[in-house]
């Protein structure tokens, strides 16, 4: 049996008795966790995923230590400036021990209702085991002012431009002579 968990904004696959490192969390030492951002359960070849978590899911852990991570150097540098600089950075952890793996959403999904829409009467009915449980009216969309605004756009008349009054030439002195 394994989980998929997000821990401190990870994803990790996580088994009973198995250790993982995440990214710093502020619980004490040798206290107990839990982590309710279940992804995904998968137990003997059955497979449960959330949309996107699973409900009433759980994972137990408890916390063993706060570690550092291996020092990671940083070098950046630039081409014919003379530009060089080099950093090194350690990242902090906490090591987890997963306790268990608790799966109470397995057995509330199977007894879901479902859910049939019919479009003539415009109205949601929830089936139960082929009985009729109760009827509810369909929500209706309201449309967004903007959406409206769109929708039906609103036009300005146009005012009609008269042609501009043409004045006559400028004599002009004949080309050649000149007396």
């Amino acid at each position: 049996m394994y989980a998929i968990v997000e821990i401190a904004g990870q994803q990790f696959k996580v088994e009973e008795g198995k250790k993982i490192f995440v990214h710093r969390l502020e619980d004490e030492i040798e206290e107990k966790v839990e982590f309710d951002k279940v992804l995904l359960i998968e137990d003997e070849g059955k497979v449960i995923i959330g949309e996107p978590i699973i409900k009433d899911a759980l994972v137990e852990g408890k916390i063993l230590d706060r570690v550092r991570g291996d020092k990671v150097i940083v070098f950046k540098k630039k081409k014919k400036k003379g530009y060089r600089i080099r950093n090194g950075h350690r990242q902090n952890f906490t090591q987890i021990e997963i306790i268990s793996i608790k799966e109470k959403a397995v057995k509330k999904a199977a007894k879901k209702e479902e859910v049939k829409v019919t479009k003539k009467a415009n109205e949601q009915v929830v089936v139960s085991e082929t009985k009729v449980v109760e009827k509810k009216p369909a929500a209706k969309k309201a449309t967004p002012v903007k959406a409206q605004a769109k929708a039906t756009p609103v036009k300005k008349p146009v005012a009609k431009k008269s042609a501009p009054e043409k004045k006559p030439a400028a004599k002009k002195p004949a080309k050649g002579k000149v007396k």
